[in-house]
């Protein structure tokens, strides 16, 4: 019997991160408060007013947070749209196949939604997912597990029956609090998450079924 795949979005069915990492460069450039590339990579996949308030320092208002952090958004959409974002290997190919074979699919990401929508719509994945969950519909980012226990509350799964796919510590841990089985995709293989790749490609063909079976 076939469960519910949640699926982060960026590192996991997308490599963006040289969208976001302009976008913000130049969008910091523009504020006079420009950030290194270390600085980006040590906050890749944390929400914007998780980020802002360490970049721009303790005298940013809220209204300059919001205000910078849309200013990135609508970069990096506009960089998303002119560009060839492709999905990464296997990405594609196991969204199909799962959806084959009857499992329900999610989007649980920390972007914003218009984001998600963008991105979707680039790599030709914008119609095939049941539900979505984007940092709109969340008080807290990951690890806190909000994100997941939402996207299966809108598929219908009790977390026991869930597969979260994740490129990040944070979204594993994420997973483990929900209740929720792993699978971690890191070009390091060092993700705790119950079943580690180095690409989507390596899934066994099994994978996701078996999970769900010794979840209970």
């Amino acid at each position: 019997m076939a469960g519910a795949v949640l699926w982060d979005l960026d590192g996991t069915l997308v490599d963006s991160e040289e969208y976001h990492w302009i976008s913000w460069r130049d969008t910091m450039a523009e504020e006079a408060a420009p950030v290194t590339r270390a600085q980006f990579v040590e906050t890749f996949g944390l929400r914007n007013d998780e980020i802002l308030p360490e970049w721009l320092g303790p005298g940013a208002t809220a209204e300059r947070i919001q205000r910078v952090s849309g200013a990135k958004e609508v970069l990096y959409r506009e960089l998303v749209r002119s560009g060839d974002l492709r999905p990464l290997p296997g990405a594609a190919e196991w969204v199909q196949r799962l959806r084959e074979e009857g499992w329900r699919q999610a989007i649980a990401s920390s972007a914003p939604r218009e984001n998600v929508d963008v991105v979707l719509e680039a790599l030709g994945l914008a119609r095939s997912f049941d539900a979505v969950v984007s940092a709109e519909d969340v008080t807290a980012g990951k690890p806190d597990p909000q994100v997941f226990l939402k996207a299966a509350q809108r598929l219908g799964f009790a977390p026991a029956r869930c597969v979260v796919v994740e490129d990040s510590a944070a979204g594993v841990e994420g997973a483990r609090l929900a209740g929720m089985k792993s699978i971690g995709v890191s070009r390091n293989g060092r993700l705790a998450a119950d079943l580690g790749v180095r690409s989507l490609e390596d899934l066994p063909a099994s994978a996701f079924a078996e999970l769900v079976s010794g979840n209970g």
